[in-house]
Order: C-alpha cells, then sequence, then structure tokens
C-alpha cells in the first residue's frame, strides 16, 4: 500500500507528537440512520493508520454522544475495535468531546459533571485504548474559561486524559484558556463554505500559541463533494436534514460554489474532495484537516489530499471562488450562535 507523507504535530502538551496530515472523523460512522457494519468501519480505521509512515499516529476523533439519539454507539464502536485489533491502539491518538448535558440541552463545565462525561466515556471505551485528548464539546459560557480549564487540568491529573482540548472557541477565549493550561488542539469547522474572519483569528492565534487546529467537516458535510444535489439525495432521517444548509431553497443557491470548485479540482487533477482538504491544509502548518469515512478508499482518498501541493495560482483561484460565492444558510439549525453555542 502507497504510504502518505506528509504529517503534522499537536500543540500544547501534544507538541511532541506526530500525526498524520490529515485526521480521520468517526462520527457519521455510527450517528446515521444506516447502521455501517463494523468491519467496513474496522478497515476503514486501519487503512488510514496503515498508510501513515512509521511513528506517526492516525489522529481520530469521536464523541460520547456521536450516535443516534445521542447515544455511545460511536465510542462502543470503537471499543470493539480496539478489543479486536489491540496492536492499534498505540498507533492511534484519540481525541473525544463530552461535557454535553442533556437534561439541559447544553454544555455543563462544571468538575462534577465533566467528570461523570469523562468516567463514562473511560467506562464505555474499555480497557485497550487511553483517552488521548478530552474536549469539552461547547463551551459553558456560564462560568470563566479559567474555571473551565481548572477543571479540566484536575480530571488531567487524576490521569483520567493525557491532554486538553477546545472546540467552537473564539481566538479571545483560546488565549485565556492557554494561559491556565497549555491547550494541545482547537476544534472548529473549516471549509470553503465555512471561513470567515473569526476562523482566521482562531488559526493566527493558535499558531502564534503553539496549538493546532482541528478543522472539522472540511467537505462541508459532504456538501462539497458534489453528491448532494437536492434533498432527495439525503437518506432518510440523516442529521443533515436539520441543517439549514440542506433545505432545498439554500442547496439550489449553494451548488454553484460546488460547481466551481469541482471544475478547479478538474484542473490540477484531483477530486473535488481532495481539493478541499488539501486548500484547508494550506490556511496553516498546524491546521490539521478532520474529514469523515466509513470506507477505506475515502479514507485513503483523504489522506492523500494531506500530499497534494496547491500553487500560489491555484490557491488564488480556489480564493477568488469562495469570494465570489456568498453562502446561504447557518451552520447549524436555525438557531442563534449564543443558542447553539458557537464561537463563545
Amino acid at each position: 500500500m502507497a504510504q502518505v507523507a506528509q504529517t503534522a504535530k499537536l500543540g500544547g502538551t501534544a507538541s511532541s507528537i506526530q500525526v498524520g496530515r490529515v485526521g480521520h472523523g468517526l462520527m457519521m460512522m455510527t450517528w446515521t440512520p444506516n447502521q455501517v457494519p463494523d468491519e467496513q468501519c474496522f478497515e476503514a480505521i486501519k487503512a488510514g493508520v496503515d498508510a501513515l509512515p512509521a511513528g506517526t499516529k492516525a489522529f481520530l476523533n469521536s464523541g460520547e454522544f456521536y450516535g443516534q439519539n445521542f447515544s455511545t454507539s460511536n465510542l462502543e464502536l470503537l471499543s470493539r475495535f480496539y478489543a479486536k485489533y489491540p496492536e492499534y491502539a498505540d498507533k492511534t491518538f484519540l481525541s473525544v468531546k463530552g461535557g454535553i448535558d442533556w437534561s439541559k440541552r447544553g454544555p455543563n463545565g462544571s468538575l462534577e459533571y465533566l467528570r461523570k462525561s469523562v468516567d463514562n466515556i473511560l467506562k464505555v471505551l474499555g480497557p485497550n485504548k487511553k483517552l488521548d485528548l478530552f474536549e469539552p464539546a461547547r463551551i459553558d459560557s456560564s462560568i470563566s474559561i479559567e474555571e473551565l480549564i481548572q477543571n479540566l487540568v484536575v480530571l488531567q491529573k487524576e490521569g483520567k486524559f493525557d491532554h486538553i482540548g477546545l472546540s467552537e472557541v473564539k481566538a479571545e477565549t483560546l488565549r485565556k484558556a492557554h494561559a491556565v493550561h497549555p491547550i494541545a488542539a482547537a476544534e472548529v469547522e473549516i471549509s470553503p463554505w465555512s471561513y470567515e474572519q473569526r476562523t482566521k483569528d482562531l488559526i493566527s492565534t493558535a499558531k502564534e500559541l503553539g496549538v493546532a487546529v482541528i478543522a472539522y467537516s472540511p467537505l462541508g458535510r459532504g456538501f462539497l463533494i458534489g453528491q448532494i444535489k437536492s434533498v432527495a439525495d439525503l437518506p432518510e432521517g440523516d442529521i443533515r436534514g436539520h441543517l439549514t444548509r440542506f433545505k432545498e431553497e439554500y442547496i439550489k443557491h449553494n451548488l454553484a460554489i460546488v460547481h466551481e470548485l469541482t471544475a478547479v479540482a478538474g484542473k490540477i487533477g484531483v477530486t473535488p474532495a481532495q481539493l478541499s482538504i488539501a486548500w484547508v491544509k494550506c490556511l496553516g502548518p498546524h491546521v490539521i484537516p478532520l474529514p469523515g469515512s466509513s470506507k477505506a478508499s475515502r479514507t485513503l482518498e483523504n489522506l492523500r489530499a494531506g500530499d497534494v501541493q496547491l500553487s500560489g495560482k491555484d490557491l488564488d483561484e480556489i480564493n477568488a471562488v469562495i469570494e465570489r460565492n456568498e453562502i446561504k444558510g447557518d451552520r447549524y439549525s436555525g438557531q442563534s450562535e449564543e443558542e447553539a453555542h458557537l464561537w463563545i
């Protein structure tokens, strides 16, 4: 199997850890109305690990609630994977999001609740894999970021996980958090249809602080690869059906950027997926694209985007496409950013 070459380093307390230049998001292996067979998922994970250079870990991203009805089925899948393939535990760096209090449908950053969440993750994950990095999935704005980080440090010192990450934070919040304890990674949505000034500010601040940026949904939740042309293309029960940008009237409008990016990809000789991932990668050596995949072939296609070299001319052309195509619809379900706990 041909190996990919490019790698990246994480930040903060994980700055000595080398991971693949492109990560692997696992959410849609289980948060889907149609169950994906275990072995298909296992082969998708293994393919990504096996394609990396020796000594490089695959960055895997999971969540305590990545299942239908916010179940722990993603962690259960990983538990079965590591039980069957224990030799892959040390070859992977596992990041898990948690800390969502479903009784109030929002984040809970108290020490008591974070401990409950992490303990649940560890219980479901099982004994074959440690929790490398824990991220509160969203920031609890009812307490200060300093208190939140202090709570996470308590749990880290108890040995429950090795490194601290954050998700959906703005640059100022990351700076305050990092002043309390080094942050290994900050996760945020970045793609050609999700790129704004606040994204640029976060990327810049993370670079200054030595924090990795984990760029989730670099393919626009699959929209940017061109296979979704109407609501009818979404499987019944697919969670994207609840997202504003996947409403019929917005799909028709937003297809314009897909058509233009696909044309650019064709000229360069890469797939539309690889174009978007490679563009995200070019935002900085500390920016790690995190596409999802439940098929080995797609995992390898995504990983090879880490080796794609875009020229200055290529980037200018892609950036011009982004600038002239206004995207309609918000990133989630029509909620305000405060209600969705974004950019806290």
